[in-house]
């Protein structure tokens, strides 16, 4: 049921008849002379007070269902908070919502009570559910061994000196715009998003501006997209409306295939209103009539979440016919994929919608000129449509002044590896990358050292502690061998080989191939087996074996640049950059492998030569039982050893002893 239309008499809010000012008689007042009156407004704050639940008679709480929540455990958590809610009779309202950003310390609860700020708990399971609603629910005080923060300050008794989630180190740095109603707003409730401004900028487009203006705008906001190579958007917006076609398509590419990165996912999971509307604004300015959301299938939660989005937001006359009334009109559908990494390239992406395999083609013509069933079509990711309405809603110039001279706005990074907080981080463009890994990230745990930062997913590069300083801006990131890519951000200590690492990412690279182009599919293929050689035991290792090893080294850079150079698409283009990026800056552990036959790191297993420290070991016998080739000899209680010969570095003899007596070097 639509709230909004008891608010005012005078409005009309459904589908068949959309009235063009609604949106913003819902955020600033009755537009119509009919409506207008103390007694409306009254209404309408009151009602903007109750959704934005600044204003409410019950408690109520929240619990953080994103994936990375229910992976922790969040239905277990929401499970009880009901069940306890019904045994006990407490009237309260129970309510979902998405990714807060602080995914390491999931699952998070809050709870806000009449007249109080709303309070953070962290690390929630079901059993701490009781002591909440106890203390908390009930009591109106805190359980301080859960609580991560509260909103705002408070003098009230019991919520007195409690720490800002504003000021801790995770959010300190932060600068949440597309963020902003994460893990705030029920991303399943429209009038709720709504309430937090969601449609205004889409209303103020519609009403106010023509599509010409529109794109001058994000051009003077310098919107770059967040999805790769950082093309101008606007410039993108500029080719597609400037095509004369009957047809013209918007495409989302929610295509989220680089390893260890999210954000895409979080954003469609916790505040999917804000990329649909940036997408009827995109539509608008090129003169789409329909778009596709591109989602790969492994994100059910966020397809689910689209789909109630879009039903909801055509229910309100934002979507479909005649869209507020302005004689625009456009309608979405949702594509899923069956989650190839080469559908993340635009062609191959169009290929997959048009039913045929996911296949890169050569451009030009590029999209915007002839793209989906031939037609002019628009391509940008998620992050870039979630930005539209944050520009439009900042005005240009405020966007502009976001950022660095040549990278604008925010940037959105799924923060992870070797990192004590880890989660979704959005930080303005020219935050150095130290800032983001020691700062919000907390640095390394364990007391280990810094080793480097993986940016741009497989196709990035790994910069090392020597570069950590280079701020997020897509020039200055290309200047040090990385990409901005799709913001992914993994860090690793110093017990990460890199070579190893750029073994896993070709590796990866090479499954994902499509194979169309013999570059990538034969090239990618030569990188990984000389990874793959010089990171083997040379234990029984022939003389030919030895010269390939070498002979692979001396051309790796060589085949690299011919990759790059002859590769059909982007994602084959880039292909090899894990492997420059690591040569670069770890050149040194390329040739302990290859000339010593070691990994100074300890990670390559193969290389790794284990002896039993005679000090230590007191015989015990774990490590002979352990032992599945029985390569560990010795009499009980007293000091074993390890036939080198017998060992096949299982490393279970290390693992399992209780005395720390077994030594890999």
């Amino acid at each position: 049921m639509n709230p909004f239309v008891e608010c005012f008499s005078g409005c009309t809010h459904a589908q068949a008849a959309p009235c063009p000012r609604f949106v913003d008689c819902v955020n600033l007042g009755a537009q119509c002379d009919s409506a207008r009156g103390d007694e409306g407004e009254l209404r309408r704050t009151e009602l903007l007070a109750r959704l934005r639940l600044e204003v409410h008679q019950k408690p109520v709480v929240f619990v953080g269902m994103g994936t990375c929540g229910l992976a922790n455990g969040a239905q277990g958590v929401f499970d009880a908070f009901a069940a306890e809610f019904a045994v006990r009779g407490i009237d309260a309202t129970l309510l979902r919502t998405g990714c807060l950003g602080y995914c390491s310390r999931e699952v998070l609860v809050d709870v806000k009570l009449p007249g109080l700020p709303r309070i953070t708990y962290a690390d929630v399971t079901p059993r701490d559910v009781p002591s909440i609603i106890e203390s908390s629910v009930l009591g109106r005080s805190v359980v301080v061994s859960k609580l991560l923060g509260i909103a705002a300050p408070c003098d009230a008794e019991g919520w007195h000196g409690l720490p800002l989630l504003h000021e801790l180190p995770f959010f300190a740095k932060q600068q949440k715009r597309v963020l902003a109603n994460c893990g705030i707003v029920d991303p399943e409730d429209i009038t709720q998003a709504m309430a937090h401004g969601a449609y205004r900028a889409l209303s103020r487009v519609l009403n106010t501006m023509t599509p010409e203006a529109l794109i001058q705008d994000v051009l003077e906001g310098g919107l770059r997209g967040r999805g790769g190579g950082g093309f101008p958007t606007g410039k993108k917006w500029e080719f597609a409306r400037a095509q004369q076609s009957d047809v013209k398509y918007l495409i989302c590419n929610a295509d989220e295939g680089d390893p260890g990165a999210f954000m895409d996912r979080a954003v469609l999971e916790s505040d999917p209103h804000r990329v649909v509307e940036g997408m009827i604004i995109a539509a608008y300015a090129i003169g789409a009539s329909r778009g596709y959301v591109y989602c790969r299938a492994e994100y059910p939660l966020a397809i689910e979440r689209l789909r109630r989005t879009i039903a909801d937001a055509r229910a309100y006359g934002l979507l479909g016919e005649n869209i507020l009334g302005s004689g625009f009109s456009f309608d979405l559908l949702i594509k899923k994929g069956a989650g190839a990494f080469v559908c993340g390239e635009e062609t191959a992406l169009m290929n997959s919608i048009e039913g045929r395999r996911g296949m890169p083609r050569p451009r030009p013509p590029y999209p915007s000129v002839s793209g989906l069933f031939g037609k002019p079509t628009v391509v940008n990711n998620v992050e870039t449509f979630a930005n539209v309405p944050v520009l439009l809603g900042l005005g240009a110039p405020a966007y502009a002044a976001l950022g660095t001279t040549t990278s604008k706005g925010t940037k959105i990074f799924a923060l992870s590896g070797r990192v004590f907080n880890t989660g979704l981080v959005e930080v303005p463009m020219g935050t150095t990358l130290r800032e983001v890994v020691f700062d919000i990230g907390g640095g390394i745990p364990d007391g280990k050292r810094f080793k480097a930062v993986q940016i741009g997913g497989p196709s990035g590069g790994a910069l090392p502690e020597s570069v950590i300083d280079t701020p997020v801006d897509y020039e200055q990131l290309k200047q040090v061998g990385a990409m901005m890519g799709s913001g992914g951000l993994v860090v690793m200590d110093e017990s990460t080989c890199m070579v190893d690492l750029a073994k896993y990412f070709m590796a990866f690279i090479e499954e994902e191939s499509c194979g169309k182009c013999i570059p990538c599919r034969e090239g990618t293929t030569r990188l990984l087996e000389t990874l793959t050689s010089l990171t083997r035991s040379h234990r029984g290792e022939s003389a030919d074996d030895a010269l390939q090893r070498f002979q692979g080294m001396v051309y790796l850079e060589r085949l690299a640049e011919v990759i790059t150079d002859a590769s059909l698409c982007g994602l084959g283009q880039s292909a090899p950059n894990p492997v420059v990026s690591t040569l670069r800056y770890f050149r040194d552990e390329y040739e302990a492998h290859l000339y010593d036959r070691v990994c100074p790191a300890g990670a390559c297993r193969e290389l790794l030569t284990y002896r039993i420290d005679q000090e230590h070991c007191n015989g015990c016998g774990l490590c002979a039982m352990k032992c599945p080739s029985g390569a560990i000899l010795g009499e009980k209680k007293h000091a074993h050893y390890i036939i080198e010969e017998k060992c096949t570095r299982c490393d279970q003899c290390r693992v399992n002893c209780a005395h720390h007596a077994i030594l890999a070097h």
